[in-house]
C-alpha cells in the first residue's frame, strides 16, 4: 500500500484548536473532515440527540405505532421475530423490552440459521403461529418474506415489518412496512438499520399512549446494531450511537452489557469506541447466531440481573470459542486449498470451496484468506441446494463491481464495495472461480493507484499525541466517519515481542509521552529491536484494556526511521 499525506495548516490548526479547547492535532483532523466552522465542530465534538431528524415523515410510523399503542391497551399478544444477526437480535430487543415495560403481552424469537435460515421463512411462521399472536412484528427481516406474510394476513393477523434492506417491487401484504429506503418515505436520513427504526418507532408508541417512557437505556442496543450492521456513522447515526457508547460503558449499563463487557475485558472506566464494539462485542454477540443458538443473545441482552446474565455469557464465549476453533480449521484448510490451486502468490482473486466448510464463518474466513495473500477473496460452502459463500476485497478493490461480472454464475449476490454474498447453483463453481479471476485480474489496475491519506504526521510542529478523551470525541468512527489515520516517524521502541499467533506488540516512547502498539500478523515481518527508532501508520485509540486514559496505535505499516512511506 502506498500513503499520501494531506496538506495541513499548522498555524490554521492551533488557533481552531484553541478557540474550540482542543490541541491542535484535533483541530486538523476536523480541518480535514471540512469541518471549519465553530457552530458545526462543537455540534460534531459533542452530537445531541436534539439535532436528529424529524420521525414525522417516514412512512407508516404513525400507523405502526398507534397499533402497537392499541396492543398495549388492549393486552394483545405481539409476537417479535428478529434476524440471527446482531441488529436482528437488537432490535428485537428493544421493542420487547419496551413493549413489556409499557405493559403488553410479548413474545420474542430469533431466526435460526439452520432452520428456516435468514428471513420469515415457513418454519419461523410455523413457530410464530404456534404462539397464537394477535399482532406480529418483523425485525431486520421480512421485506422479501411476501407468502408467509400473506398467509398471517389471511388468517386475520395483523403484521408490522421494520427492515432496512432493499425494498421489493411488490407491495407487502401488511398493516405497516418501516423501511426509509421506500420511495414514498420522506425520512431525511436514510441510513437507519433496523435498531435505529425501532427505536423511532417505540417513540411513536410513548407518544400514542401519552406516557413518560425514558428511551435512553435502549441507547446501548442502537448502538451495537448499528455499528455491527456496518451502517453509515454519520447524521441521525452518528448522534444514536454516540450516546449509545456512553451507555455501554455506564455504571448502571443492562446486565448483560456488563457481563459481556466483563468477559471481553473492557475496564468500566474506559472510553469504548466503534471499533472497540466491532471486534470485542459484536462478534460475541453473534457468533449464537452463527451457529444457530441466536435466540441466547436475544435473551443476554434481554436479561434482569447480573447473576443470570452471566451464565448467559459465559454460554456466548463458548459459542464464541467455538465460533473461532471452526473458523481456524476452516481458515487453514482454505489456505492449503488457495496455495494449492493458485500458489502461494495468486495474481488475482481467489476462490476456496469444500462441503466441510461452516456457513457460518466463511465470511470471516475470507477476510483472513486477503489477509493472507493480499487479493480479494471468497469462500464458499458447498451445500443443497445452492452454495453459499462471502467474499472480501482488499483495500480500496470495487469488489461488488467484480462480483457483478460474474452474474450470469450466480444464483443471486448482495453487498457493497467491501463485502458481498454469493449463491451458486451446485454445478456453476469452476465458471464462478474462472470468472471472479478474470474481473479481479481486470479490476485490479484501479487498486494499483489507490493511495491511502495520512491525516498527519505526530510530534512535528503543533501536532503532539491526542488524549484518549479527544480521540473518544471523534467516535464513532468508521463508515460515513473515518477514523483518522496517523504517522509516527520517530518513535523509540522500548519492548517488542510476539503476541498470540504471529502478532506484533510495541511499548513505544514519543518524547516524554508513551504509548502501547499492536500489529495483526505483522510479527512474521520482523521484531524490531529494542532500543531502535522507528516511523509507524495507524489509527490511534484509547487503550481498553489499560484504561486510565492510555492510548494505543493500531499499526497499518511499519518502516524503518526515515523511509519513503510513499513509495511502495
Amino acid at each position: 500500500m502506498r500513503y499520501r499525506h494531506r496538506s495541513c495548516d499548522p498555524a490554521a490548526a492551533a488557533e481552531f484548536g484553541r478557540v474550540l479547547g482542543v490541541s491542535a492535532t484535533l483541530a486538523q483532523v476536523l480541518l480535514h473532515r471540512g469541518v471549519t466552522e465553530l457552530a458545526a465542530a462543537k455540534d460534531y465534538l459533542a452530537p445531541t440527540l436534539a439535532g436528529l431528524s424529524s420521525p414525522q415523515p417516514m412512512a407508516d410510523r404513525q400507523r405502526a405505532g398507534e397499533r402497537l399503542a392499541q396492543a398495549v391497551r388492549e393486552k394483545h399478544h405481539v409476537v417479535i421475530f428478529g434476524d440471527y444477526d446482531v441488529d436482528g437480535t437488537t432490535s428485537a430487543a428493544i421493542l420487547a423490552d419496551a413493549l413489556t415495560s409499557l405493559g403488553a403481552r410479548v413474545s420474542a424469537r430469533i431466526a435460526n440459521r439452520f432452520a428456516g435460515g435468514y428471513g420469515f421463512s415457513d418454519i419461523a411462521l410455523a413457530e410464530v403461529r404456534r404462539l397464537e399472536p394477535d399482532l406480529v412484528v418483523t425485525c431486520d427481516c421480512g421485506s422479501s418474506d411476501h407468502p408467509r406474510l400473506r398467509a398471517l394476513r389471511e388468517a386475520g393477523i395483523d403484521t408490522i415489518v421494520v427492515d432496512h434492506h432493499l425494498v421489493p417491487d411488490e407491495a407487502l401484504p401488511v398493516l405497516a412496512f418501516l423501511n426509509p429506503h421506500r420511495p414514498e418515505c420522506e425520512f431525511a436520513f436514510k441510513g437507519l438499520c433496523s435498531a435505529g427504526l425501532v427505536f423511532l418507532l417505540v417513540a411513536a408508541v410513548r407518544t400514542e399512549l401519552g406516557v413518560d417512557f425514558d428511551l435512553r437505556p435502549f441507547l446501548d442496543l442502537v448502538a451495537l446494531g448499528t455499528i455491527a450492521d456496518l451502517a453509515p456513522l454519520n447524521d441521525d447515526n452518528r448522534r444514536l450511537v454516540r450516546a449509545g457508547l456512553r451507555r455501554l460503558i455506564a455504571e448502571d449499563a443492562r446486565p448483560g452489557i456488563v457481563a459481556l463487557r466483563e468477559i471481553a475485558k473492557i475496564k468500566g472506566d474506559t472510553e469504548v469506541g466503534a471499533t472497540d464494539v466491532a471486534f470485542r462485542l459484536t462478534p460475541r454477540l453473534n457468533a449464537p447466531g452463527r451457529l444457530g443458538f441466536g435466540q441466547l443473545t436475544l435473551d443476554l441482552l434481554r436479561a434482569k440481573t447480573l447473576g443470570e446474565a452471566r451464565v448467559m455469557a459465559a454460554e456466548v464465549e463458548g459459542h464464541n470459542q467455538q465460533r473461532r476453533d471452526i473458523q481456524q480449521s476452516l481458515t487453514e484448510a482454505a489456505i492449503e486449498q488457495i496455495i494449492a490451486h493458485y500458489g502461494e502468490h495468486p495474481p488475482h482473486g481467489v476462490v476456496a470451496a469444500h462441503q466441510d466448510f461452516h456457513p457460518g464463518v466463511v465470511g470471516i474466513a475470507a477476510a483472513r484468506l486477503v489477509e493472507r495473500f493480499g487479493v480479494p477473496a471468497v469462500v464458499v460452502a458447498l451445500q443443497e441446494p445452492h452454495d453459499h459463500g462471502s467474499a472480501r476485497g482488499t483495500a480500496g478493490f470495487p469488489l461488488h463491481d467484480a462480483i457483478s461480472s460474474c452474474a450470469s454464475t450466480l444464483v443471486r449476490f448482495g453487498g457493497h464495495q467491501a463485502a458481498c454474498g454469493v449463491t451458486l447453483a451446485p454445478a456453476a463453481l469452476a465458471d464462478f472461480r474462472s470468472s471472479f479471476a478474470e474481473a479481479t485480474t481486470r479490476l485490479r489496475e484501479q487498486v494499483q493507484a489507490v493511495q491511502r491519506e495520512v491525516d498527519l504526521s505526530l510530534g512535528i510542529g503543533p501536532f503532539g499525541l491526542p488524549t484518549a478523551h479527544e480521540l473518544s470525541m471523534l467516535e464513532p468512527v468508521g463508515i460515513g466517519n473515518n477514523e483518522p489515520l496517523f504517522h509516527l516517524p520517530h518513535a523509540l521502541v522500548e519492548d517488542a515481542s510476539e503476541v498470540g499467533q504471529g502478532h506484533l506488540k510495541l511499548r513505544l516512547r514519543m518524547g516524554t509521552s508513551r504509548l502501547s502498539a499492536f500489529g495483526y500478523q505483522l510479527a512474521q515481518r520482523g521484531i524490531p529491536s529494542r532500543g531502535s527508532t522507528i516511523q509507524l501508520i495507524g489509527h490511534l485509540r484509547p487503550d481498553t484494556y489499560r484504561g486510565g486514559g492510555a492510548i494505543e496505535m493500531r499499526i497499518e505499516a511499519l518502516y524503518p526511521e526515515g523511509a519513503d512511506i510513499a513509495a511502495e
